[in-house]
C-alpha cells in the first residue's frame, strides 16, 4: 500500500491555453474546478503547502489558462480555469470554455474531479452541470465547500449534510466536505482522496520499478 504522498514537493509545471499544448497524456491528473470567486488557487496553495504556487486575484476569473502542476513524476494537479460570473469580454468567456470543455471530454488521463463552491452558495446550475457531466463519464467527484470558516460550526454542518443529501441520489461517486484555506479545515481528507487517486498509478510505477523502495522521496517523511 502506497504511504501518503508530501504535496509540499508540488511544482509548477506549465500553463496552457488548451489541451494541444499540454505535455503528453499520461500518467494521473486530478483537476480542480470552480466559479471565478469559489478559491481554487488559495485551496491549491493551501493543500500545497505554498503560498505562491497557484495565483491568487482579487478579481474573480484572472485564471485564464489550464495550469498544471507535478506531486510526483505521474502525478499531477490541474488548475482549470474558473468558470461563471467573471467580468471579462463574452469572446474570451467562450474561448475560456472552449478549452475548459476539451480538457474534460478529452484527457484520457483525468481521473477525478475536485468541484469547488463557496459553502454559502453552493450548486449553481454551472456546478451540478460540472458535477453531472463528470458522473456521466464515470470520473469520482470530491465537492468541496469553500470559504467554509465563513460559517458556524452548526450552520456548516447543516450545509454539507444538505449538500450531501442533494448528491445523494446522483448515480456516481460523489464525497462532498467543508473546506477552508484560512484556518485549514477539510485539508487532510482532501490530501487523502488525492492519494486514494493517485494510488493506481504509484502501484503501477513501483511494480514497474520492481520494488516496494522505488520511490522513497515521494512519501511524508516518518519525523514530520
Amino acid at each position: 500500500m502506497n504511504q501518503p504522498l508530501n504535496y509540499r514537493n508540488t511544482s509548477f509545471i506549465t500553463s496552457a491555453p488548451d489541451i494541444r499544448h499540454l505535455p503528453q497524456d499520461a500518467g494521473v491528473e486530478i483537476a480542480f474546478a470552480g466559479r471565478s470567486n469559489a478559491g481554487k488557487s488559495s485551496a491549491l496553495n493551501r493543500l500545497t503547502d505554498q503560498k505562491g504556487l497557484a495565483r491568487t486575484s482579487k478579481t474573480p476569473g484572472r485564471t485564464q489558462l489550464i495550469n498544471m502542476f507535478e506531486v510526483v513524476q505521474g502525478c499531477n494537479l490541474i488548475d482549470l480555469p474558473g468558470y461563471g460570473f467573471a467580468q471579462v469580454p463574452l469572446e474570451m468567456k467562450l474561448k475560456w470554455q472552449k478549452s475548459l470543455g476539451e480538457y474534460l471530454q478529452r484527457r484520457e488521463c483525468l481521473q477525478g474531479l475536485v468541484v469547488l463552491m463557496d459553502i454559502r452558495h453552493p450548486m449553481k446550475d454551472l456546478d451540478q452541470q460540472m458535477i453531472n457531466w463528470a458522473l456521466e463519464s464515470r470520473l469520482p467527484v470530491l465537492v468541496l465547500l469553500t470559504k467554509a470558516d465563513k460559517l458556524k460550526s452548526g450552520a456548516r454542518k447543516a450545509q454539507v449534510l444538505k449538500i450531501r443529501q442533494m448528491t445523494k441520489d446522483l448515480e456516481g461517486d460523489v464525497q462532498v466536505e467543508a473546506f477552508s484555506s484560512l484556518k485549514g479545515i477539510g485539508v487532510d481528507q482532501v490530501r487523502r482522496k488525492l492519494d486514494e487517486w493517485y494510488a493506481p498509478e504509484l502501484e503501477r510505477q513501483r511494480v514497474l520499478a520492481g520494488g516496494d523502495d522505488a520511490f522513497p522521496e515521494q512519501v511524508e517523511e516518518d519525523n514530520e
